[in-house]
């Protein structure tokens, strides 16, 4: 059975680009500011990190 701990959301608002994590277990939701560059490198990010990590491929919903 899965259990949702945390929710991402990267959001672009007014040419600015954020990163919302919600904790579901705390109830909490952090912020982050991210630069353009680094939302170009995300997917070739996630793809590093499941390959390191022996991740399954990515689900779509």
């Amino acid at each position: 059975m899965e259990t949702l701990l945390y929710a991402a959301e990267l959001v672009r608002e007014d040419g600015t680009y954020k990163l919302v994590v919600r904790d579901v277990v705390r109830d909490t939701v952090q912020v982050t500011p991210v630069p353009e560059s680094a939302v170009a490198k995300l997917p070739t990010f996630l793809s590093v990190l499941g390959a390191k990590l022996g991740s399954a491929p990515a689900r779509r919903r």
